[in-house]
């Protein structure tokens, strides 16, 4: 270790060399190695200040360890260093993420009481809570607070609010909204573009997803492999390789050849030419290509697997990303039950979400939705452990969203009419 070294040398470091240290581990997601600093930082007798708590309570958060973030926040107040705004933004991006509705506005209570003003990061923040909570109106009511208190419309909230629109359907809504961010000279991102693309091709309009997706190339941006695989879902159900092939081709004509690389990987994940359905394989691919592997890359491999219920390739994709050294997220494990779900296979998908508490990572409603997709689709006789799942989801302060209330409706559905044959026999 670079301390022991220093110390080797007859140097000890002082406070700044352990900020720095803490907050160099942290931002690559070392965060137990950051907080081994921090400890140790504190023996040597420095004080910590505000910055180094939130890189801890930061990692600790991105890893969905709330318990460990709760102990940074418990320190802080133990120790009288007061919370600023950066900490306070880390837990509302948290709780939005988590859709954690009422911790949220309980978070909006405290900054407001302690003088911090709402900014158009927050704002954006909130917007998105409410679109995923079915609100969506009341987002658009929130945009125009921004506009009436002369809050600057930024991109993160342009953003949320054209996400809010095609989430909803209302795709002309999300296009206009995309010609007035440009109008006010704010450039769209890839951000921007993912929800375009998403939603047109979720409701079927693939020629203009396709448009957008050239004009994000055209612009310099480089394409997400979340596109990659929305488009190639949309396409392939609609059975147009030769489309694909020929995107794949004019992103190679555009110099794009690492996103054509993990394009390639994904259709062939897809089915159409069957090379990659082994995972290490497709990795392998990926890095004699160049590519640079990231948690994100993993995660679209995975959920390509995931979508076409290989339960052993998806499960091989998070072995090959520890392998990497990149430790697995809630993401990936919330693929992994989407995986063995898909595959029938509803024991599996519960010892991930068993696995998922056990090691102090917190379940966020994705984990708690994608559970009981998987056991409403089992047999028949597991539809009463889908209201279980329900009732822990709310216990354990997540908000359901839209997805979870229905999945929670086809179950009562499912059993009412079940007691209904009963009653009749």
């Amino acid at each position: 270790m670079l301390l022991a070294q220093m110390e080797s040398l007859g140097f000890h470091p002082n406070a700044t060399s352990y900020n720095i240290l803490i907050e160099s581990l942290g931002n690559v997601g070392r965060t137990l190695e950051a907080d081994s600093i921090f400890q140790e930082m504190k023996r040597s007798g420095f004080e910590p200040k505000v910055r180094a708590y939130n890189v801890l309570l930061r990692g600790f958060l991105r890893k969905g360890l709330l318990g460990l973030a709760y102990n940074v926040l418990d320190e802080m107040y133990q120790t009288k260093i007061a919370r600023n705004q950066e900490t306070f933004e880390l837990l509302l991006e948290y709780y939005v993420g988590a859709r954690r509705l009422e911790d949220t506005w309980f978070v909006i209570a405290e900054m407001k009481a302690e003088g911090f003003s709402l900014n158009s990061h927050i704002y954006s923040k909130v917007i998105g809570l409410y679109r995923d909570n079915g609100l969506w109106r009341k987002a658009l009511e929130l945009m125009r607070e921004m506009t009436e208190t002369k809050i600057p419309l930024d991109r993160r909230v342009y953003n949320s609010i054209i996400d809010t629109f095609g989430k909803y359907g209302e795709l002309n809504e999300a296009v206009t909204m995309f010609g007035n961010m440009q109008r006010e000279g704010i450039k769209p991102d890839i951000v921007t573009y993912n929800s375009l693309i998403r939603w047109h091709c979720k409701s079927g309009n693939v020629d203009m997803a396709l448009e957008f997706f050239s004009r994000m190339q055209e612009e310099g941006l480089y394409p997400d492999p979340k596109i990659f695989t929305a488009i190639i879902s949309r396409l392939g159900e609609e059975g147009k390789w030769d489309l694909i092939k020929k995107n794949f081709e004019n992103m190679k004509h555009r110099g794009l050849w690492r996103s054509g690389a993990i394009y390639a990987v994904l259709v062939d994940i897809y089915g159409q030419y069957c090379r990659f359905q082994n995972a290490e394989e497709c990795v392998l691919a990926l890095k004699s290509e160049g590519v640079q592997l990231s948690a994100n890359m993993f995660c679209a491999l995975a959920n390509g697997y995931a979508q076409q219920g290989l339960c052993e390739q998806t499960v091989k994709v998070l072995q090959l990303m520890e392998t990497e050294g990149i430790e697995p997220n809630l993401i990936m494990l919330n693929l992994l039950i989407n995986a063995f779900g898909i595959g029938g296979r509803h024991l599996e998908a519960l010892s991930i979400f068993h696995h998922i508490k056990e090691i102090c990572i917190s379940p966020d409603v994705v984990t708690y939705s994608t559970l009981m997709k998987a056991f409403l689709s089992g047999q028949k006789s597991l539809t009463r452990s889908v209201l279980g799942i329900y009732e822990e989801m709310q216990s354990a302060g997540c908000t359901p969203d839209r997805k979870a209330r229905e999945l929670l409706k086809t179950a009562l559905g499912v059993l009412e009419k079940r007691q209904g044959r009963g009653s009749k026999s």
